[in-house]
């Protein structure tokens, strides 16, 4: 493997090798390209395998050469420079994603149903999207708005789809370690080729390390908030005959992290005695069969099983016994501990029908997929809690079934009409020891209408009008009214429209998109506050249905190659979020305010320059607008500006990069809350905030043979 290729030119490569008319697939002779000389790059997440200018959404799609240029650990460090994609933290990796302003942003007591579907090889991963490891990462790929008639109630906001590297057709291998401040080692192993004519292997290992860079002064330890994740990953792929190919997946996931993220004083330094963990243990498997013998289709079988046990737990407190001894404490102070075990499984079954070229319906004009879905997940909670008279635990269970239908019909040689319908019914069975018993059902319907017309070669416009859908469910605390223990689905009608575009005889690319989102019966994240008989408060959080609200925006995803040695790469989302007949379990009117995570604008703008043939700078500017944590309170993120730089020295076949993020040092925060925590002020309310990541500064080596 050459190490020495243009980052930005492969994208600017992939733009050109993009432009075909979207009907060119049904024998469009008059659109051609010259491909021999650059690489084309496919969108693997959509029911056919296309490159990135000829997809009629707003997407972005993060290559293996890009993640490597932020040195990206994890998928929480690569949404920065997507457009309209934040996270939230609360835990000791992002687990949950909102795009366009739609996502989850913690779970507790609840099963909740993700706005934002993470797939990871086939495996669903929605709602734990920690275990979202990039190391052997071949690519990843946001899909921005609903994506209903493929994924279903997960991908109401969209889809973060990952694929890993399949097996290669000669032997190869490669090694990968990085060594950073806060006592940060990773070491990665990659093995891959021909096991027999017919059967191909990938084996992948790493090891991630890291103290962390929360301080914990009570204990006097620098650990209390690390990360210990092994990640395991085997792919094969086996040839059964010419008309048969099946392709396995297997995981095995451990990630043994401390959870001690949030401070009395708004630092990065603790006093709690009792420091939580946050770990998974997951194994997972996928088995895609792709059957080719068919006259009119190819038949596509996809399998897949995840089983993880998570524990995640806090102290509550984030205090000390000894913190009152010599301060006064109006209300003395109190200890408390919370945690959460899980046993969290899912298997599903895809099974569809894609029709091969030449075989198009309705006079040879329009190609097409059929198929059925099914889903079975189980949820079993354990809650070990300080305040609680005994331990609580809940039992979830969830059947669903989609049947879903897919047209693309060329109107003429270019243009394409996109038609695409879902079906799904979802079956719930909840029960916990409090004696609450729900089993809601749910039946919703989603789609897709599309219209793309290749205007050039170097030109395409789209037109969409996509509708998504959430399921319902149910609230498990005991102390909530009735009429907020269930809450029903939401709906979200996605209207877009886009141009994709290369110039400068292909020495730039733009890709826009303008949105406009109607939300109707939405979910949202709320609480009640109690106080205690000690003073103390305890925030109860639920889910319930606001009336409405709107998400609207715009999308910008750019490159120029200057010269040779220079390249600008950009990318721009602007967004506008707004709810309406909204009120908040405390009882706060917020119609017309900004909807919870999602900040007015994102931008990530960047440069490489390449000195010589094997030295390569980057400095890139990831930066985002504040947002409010909560639909409950008034509390804020702040606008943040990162700078990141990497100097990198390349060889044929192993580089060494120098690499800092966040290399300012700026101050800023990733999830927060609001509410009294601090005996020695008397427990009065105010903004609690875990902090991101300082400066961190690193070296990596990658070597490949």
């Amino acid at each position: 493997m050459n190490f020495q290729k243009s980052i930005v030119l492969t994208a600017i490569s992939l733009a050109l090798s993009s432009n075909y008319s979207l009907a060119q697939d049904n024998d469009n002779d008059n659109v051609t390209v010259d491909q021999s000389d650059v690489e084309v790059i496919e969108v693997v997440g959509d029911f056919r395998s296309t490159n990135l200018q000829k997809t009629a959404s707003s997407l972005t799609v993060m290559g293996s050469d890009d993640i490597a240029l932020r040195n990206a650990q994890n998928l929480e460090e690569i949404t920065f420079a997507t457009p309209n994609v934040n996270f939230s933290s609360g835990s000791s990796r992002a687990r949950y994603y909102q795009i366009r302003g739609i996502g989850e942003r913690s779970q507790f007591k609840e099963p909740i149903n993700p706005s934002v579907g993470v797939i990871i090889d086939e495996v669903d991963f929605s709602g734990i999207g920690s275990a979202a490891s990039l190391f052997d990462a071949k690519q990843v790929e946001i899909f921005r708005g609903p994506q209903g008639t493929k994924f279903g109630a997960s991908a109401m906001a969209g889809v973060i789809n990952i694929t890993t590297n399949d097996p290669s057709d000669e032997f190869e291998g490669a090694v990968k370690a990085t060594a950073g401040n806060y006592n940060t080692t990773s070491l990665g192993l990659m093995l891959s080729g021909p096991a027999t004519d017919d059967l191909g292997y990938r084996f992948a290992i790493e090891q991630f390390n890291s103290d962390g860079f929360m301080e914990n002064q009570y204990l006097d330890k620098e650990d209390t908030n690390d990360k210990n994740e092994l990640t395991v990953r085997t792919k094969l792929q086996y040839n059964a005959s010419d008309d048969l190919t099946i392709d396995l997946a297997l995981f095995y996931l451990d990630f043994d992290n401390g959870y001690d993220a949030f401070s009395l004083d708004n630092n990065r330094n603790t006093l709690s005695d009792q420091p939580g963990k946050d770990t998974q243990e997951t194994l997972a498997t996928s088995v895609k069969a792709t059957y080719t013998g068919l006259t009119a289709a190819d038949l596509i079988t996809i399998v897949s099983y995840a089983d993880s046990d998570l524990v995640y737990g806090y102290d509550e407190d984030w205090s000390n016994n000894e913190l009152c001894l010599n301060t006064d404490c109006p209300y003395g102070d109190y200890s408390s501990t919370d945690y959460y075990f899980r046993d969290k499984s899912s298997l599903t079954s895809d099974v569809r029908f894609v029709s091969k070229a030449g075989e198009e319906i309705f006079n040879g004009s329009t190609a097409w997929v059929a198929g059925i879905y099914y889903k079975s997940e189980t949820e079993d909670l354990l809650r070990e809690y300080t305040y609680a008279a005994g331990d609580y635990l809940s039992e979830f269970e969830a059947n669903t079934v989609a049947g879903y239908v897919q047209l693309d019909t060329f109107l003429s040689d270019d243009v394409t009409l996109t038609t695409g319908v879902r079906v799904e019914n979802r079956e719930a069975d909840y029960n916990n020891s409090e004696g609450n018993e729900f089993e809601p059902s749910d039946t919703m319907v989603g789609g897709k209408l599309v219209l793309a017309y290749q205007v050039t070669n170097d030109s395409l416009v789209y037109t969409s009008i996509n509708r998504g859908f959430k399921a319902g469910g149910v609230n498990s605390s005991g102390t909530l009214s009735v009429e907020n223990r269930e809450f029903d689905p939401e709906y979200v009608m996605n209207y877009e429209l886009g141009l994709k575009q290369t110039y400068l005889d292909g020495d730039a690319y733009a890709r826009f998109a303008v949105f406009y989102m109607d939300r109707t019966d939405m979910q949202v994240s709320t609480y009640s506050t109690n106080r205690r008989p000690d003073g103390s408060e305890e925030f109860i959080s639920y889910l319930d249905n606001a009336a409405e609200g709107t998400n609207q925006g715009i999308e910008i995803d750019a490159a120029w190659q200057l010269t040779n040695s220079l390249e600008l790469y950009a990318a721009l989302g602007i967004l506008d979020s707004e709810y309406q007949e909204f009120i908040n379990g405390n009882g706060e009117d917020l119609s017309g305010r900004e909807q919870a995570h999602a900040p007015k604008y994102q931008y990530n703008v960047g440069v490489n320059f390449y000195a010589t043939d094997n030295l390569l700078f980057n400095v890139n500017v990831d930066g985002k607008d504040e947002y409010y944590f909560s639909d409950s309170h008034d509390e804020k993120s702040d606008a943040i500006d990162l700078i990141n730089a990497s100097v990198t020295y390349l060889q044929d076949n192993w580089q060494v990069k120098l690499w800092g993020r966040n290399i300012s040092d700026e101050d800023y925060q990733t999830r927060g809350f609001y509410f009294g925590n601090d005996p020695r002020d008397g427990y009065t309310a105010k903004g609690y905030y875990q902090m991101g990541a300082p400066a961190e500064f690193g070296v990596t080596l990658d070597y490949q043979f």
